[in-house]
Order: C-alpha cells, then sequence, then structure tokens
C-alpha cells in the first residue's frame, strides 16, 4: 500500500485568482476586474475612452491593455 501525500485544498477564489488572465474580456468581467459597475464600462465605451471591439451581434470585447489604460492611477493628493 503507497501512502500519498494530501493536495492541499484551494478555494474557488483561490483557483479564479492563480488562472492566467485572457487578452480580453467581456463588459461585466471588465467591470469585475476594474470593481466599477457594467454600466460604467458601457459609458466609457460610448465616451471613447476604453475602445472596444463588438463580436457578432451582442458581444463585446474588451483589450485588457486598454481597460488598464482607460483606469490610469491618479497621483497622490497633498493636502
Amino acid at each position: 500500500m503507497t501512502t500519498q501525500t494530501p493536495r492541499p485544498r484551494i478555494s474557488a477564489q483561490q483557483a479564479h485568482r492563480n488562472r492566467p488572465l485572457p487578452i480580453y474580456v467581456s463588459v461585466d468581467e471588465a467591470a469585475a476586474v476594474m470593481s466599477v459597475s457594467a454600466k460604467t464600462i458601457r459609458r466609457r465605451i460610448s465616451d471613447g475612452t476604453i475602445p472596444a471591439y463588438q463580436c457578432g451581434r451582442r458581444n463585446i470585447r474588451i483589450r485588457l491593455e486598454d481597460l488598464e489604460a482607460a483606469f490610469e492611477r491618479m497621483p497622490a493628493a497633498h493636502w
């Protein structure tokens, strides 16, 4: 009889964090990544702040690089 070492259990959230990110994401995925609402992402697409690509009639995809560029870090305010 062989003894196997138990594999460490990881939660679904940890597994999701360890998964490589795709190049293109949906509006809902973009909203989750940036911690904003899907409506905010759609507004940014409409005003041209975030470039998006339409795949078919309803599918909209956003490049992660473009998404990150649209939400750049602001410098710290010196009060």
